[in-house]
């Protein structure tokens, strides 16, 4: 090989020695210059395939230890008949039995609730079932466990949320792709649910509110439902709609206009019609009036009221809604509270005093009384962004990776199988919200689907998944960050708790799975993965070096599979959204500054400002005003300063907090 043919390759040359030729088996290393000359090999192998090998080796015995199905799938399989006997002991609907029947036979799974033990008789168990009902009526325990209620006062039940489970309630079903996420959309005036032209985009319920003729109601939108398949998927959708349709006043059933019927469509017609509810059949995709003949051939599927409509452009959706609200039952009058117009929030004080407004008087009397004041009781202004209203919800997210655990916790945190669990990745879809009353406060719990990364997300419903749960992280007061105690933290946790973060939304850092890692067996070491018990303090410094930028988040450790430490997260959301809407005044600001020690903040000459005072102009995030001499951006090192000094003085846990710096002679620094 020539000179130049060499340095032209590179060091593609001096490995031409070493890599086995094809058909013929490389040559042993012998004599003097084995294991250190140039050609010599250390066995029958090329370098690089003994990586290799030694790779696909080592992740084959991962492989072999860790289980191939979730704990939480294993935990929640149990036996058909034992659901069936279940059943027997209460009183069913026709429409729920054959639905629960079709379900057992199809999943063999039932929802969390507890089981008659081997030794007690059908009587005892009976009476052990009414005594509970009674204790839980007079501890004011909801049927779902959602926690204490204690009546009247300042923690009674929040009104708005009775009036919500008050109104009557209009479930919509189909079979997959018909169109029942569109009409949903349609009817709410809203893209809560995500729509697109895969089949089974669906899978949760979601709920909303609907306004026709001076009355509202709610209405549930369904995933698409296939009695008769057996995955598991498909199997808990159908669990979830036949919740829906148990509890629903009207339905409304959804089918393809341009398709012809199909056997689960039938089947779902049986069903329904069968339950003895009003029912209505939406005839979709009839975009044009010539169209709208074709809808009476589904009369056969032996529905009275059918209504040919078109979800995506609106027609015939004012005619189904006339049939639909004439037989529901009239939802109870209930006078709407009072609030301050968003005009008068938006007025806000530099030092966030009350100032004196009048009450409002209607006509002339209210011009004449403003002018004179004669006659007129003062009343302090309240505002939102100052903490002064009583916020009566406070909205939780769940965010983190898919598959570590959200769902599950979702379900440990209400008491019910709100949301659909299994060990798929990416199964919830839609967000999903439930609301829990406990201690006398009101928390609005957000399931949203996995965060995944640009590059991974490939279909069209995983990417509107991903952005709606960031639209809903950002509409959230709190965010519960969850992170799989198994895999620990990764680059992925650290970007989507940087989401949270940079929105301002209160961060509680919550490690799922944490029985896995202390659960250890005979030989001491742990069942899931034959390592070693971590110990929770050197894993909570793994946890605080790999999130340095969320060292106010409290951290938990939880398993919501076996409900360890659930009850935890109630306290800490409630901690963390007092906190949020905690507000210092102006005189604690200013004694603040002058106890703080300015030089020990290590920010260079250009950029360092002279604070003459500081003011709390806004909470949730808490936002401070700096008045200074220079209108100037503040040096990243002296802000986490003053941040961490602000934390140490006054609190503010797992609440972000942010600057703005406005300079009292308007002269930027050059």
């Amino acid at each position: 090989m020539a000179r130049e043919e060499k340095k032209r390759m590179g060091k593609k040359h001096r490995q031409a020695s070493t890599r086995p030729k094809k058909g013929k088996a490389p040559r042993a290393a012998t004599g003097r210059g084995a294991g250190s000359g140039r050609g010599a090999l250390t066995g029958a192998v090329a370098p690089k395939a003994r990586k290799k090998i030694a790779t696909k080796k080592a992740a084959a015995e991962r492989a072999a230890k860790t289980p191939r199905r979730s704990p939480e799938f294993e935990r929640k399989q149990v036996i058909a008949a034992d659901f069936e006997r279940g059943r027997e002991q209460k009183q069913v609907s026709p429409l729920r039995a054959g639905m629960e029947e079709r379900t057992a036979k199809t999943s063999g799974r039932i929802s969390k609730g507890p089981q008659k033990p081997a030794d007690m008789d059908e009587q005892q168990w009976r009476e052990a079932e009414r005594i509970g009902e009674e204790l839980s009526v007079q501890l004011g325990r909801s049927a779902y466990g959602e926690g204490l209620k204690r009546e009247g006062g300042a923690l009674g039940v929040d009104p708005e949320l009775e009036r919500d489970r008050s109104l009557p309630l209009v479930a919509i079903c189909g079979r997959p792709n018909v169109g029942k996420s569109t009409l949903f959309n349609r009817l709410t005036g809203s893209r809560r649910s995500i729509v697109g032209d895969e089949p089974g985009i669906t899978r949760d319920r979601i709920y909303g509110e609907v306004e026709w003729s001076g009355r509202d109601v709610r209405i549930v939108d369904t995933g698409g439902v296939v009695p008769d398949d057996e995955a598991l998927i498909p199997s808990e959708i159908f669990r979830q709609a036949q919740v829906a349709l148990d509890e629903a006043d009207a339905i409304v059933m959804v089918v393809d206009g341009r398709t012809e019927l199909a056997s689960p469509d039938m089947e779902l017609a049986r069903l329904l019609l069968r339950g003895g509810k009003p029912c209505f059949l939406a005839v979709n995709k009839m975009d044009t009036p010539e169209m709208g003949v074709q809808a009476e051939n589904f009369r056969r599927l032996g529905f009275r009221n059918v209504m040919a409509i078109s979800a995506e452009h609106g027609s015939g959706i004012g005619d189904l809604l006339d049939e639909v609200f004439a037989v529901l039952p009239a939802a109870p009058e209930v006078e709407p509270e009072r609030m301050e117009g968003i005009g008068e929030e938006m007025e806000e004080d530099e030092d966030g005093g009350y100032s004196e407004l009048p009450v409002e008087v209607e006509g002339e009397d209210a011009r004449a009384s403003v002018a004179t004041g004669d006659g007129v009781e003062a009343r302090p202004r309240k505002l939102r962004t100052h903490g002064d209203f009583v916020q009566t919800e406070t909205k939780v997210a769940i965010i983190g990776r898919p598959n570590v655990g959200k769902s599950t916790l979702l379900n440990a945190l209400t008491g019910t199988d709100r949301a659909i669990v299994s060990p798929i990745a990416g199964t919830t879809r839609d967000a999903v919200d439930e609301v829990v009353e406990r201690g006398g406060h009101s928390f609005r719990f957000v399931d949203t689907a996995g965060i995944r990364r640009k590059g991974k997300t490939k279909l069209m419903a995983e990417k509107l998944s991903v952005i709606m749960a960031r639209k809903h992280l950002e509409a959230a007061d709190v965010s519960l960050l969850i992170i799989d105690a198994t895999e620990g933290v990764a680059a992925l946790d650290a970007n989507i708790g940087g989401y949270a973060h940079e929105s301002g939304r209160s961060v509680i850092i919550v490690v799922n799975k944490w029985d896995l890692m202390t659960t250890a067996g005979d030989d001491g070491l742990r069942k899931f993965d034959g390592k070693p018990v971590v110990d929770p303090k050197v894993y909570e410094e793994q946890v605080r070096h790999a999130l340095k930028y969320l060292d106010y988040a409290p951290l938990l450790f939880i398993s919501a599979s076996e409900g360890i430490n659930v009850n935890q997260v109630f306290k800490k959301v409630e901690l963390v959204a007092r906190e949020r809407r905690k507000r210092v005044s102006t005189g604690q600001m200013n004694r603040f500054l002058d106890r703080v020690d300015f030089q020990r903040a290590s920010v260079p000459m250009k950029k360092r400002v002279r604070i003459y005072y500081m003011t709390q102009a806004a909470v949730a995030p808490p936002t401070f005003v700096l008045f200074t001499d220079k209108d100037v951006k503040l040096h990243f090192s002296f802000e986490r300063f003053l941040c961490n000094q602000i934390r140490e003085a006054f609190g503010f846990i797992g609440s972000p907090i942010w600057f703005k710096v406005k300079a009292r002679n308007k002269k930027k620094a050059g």
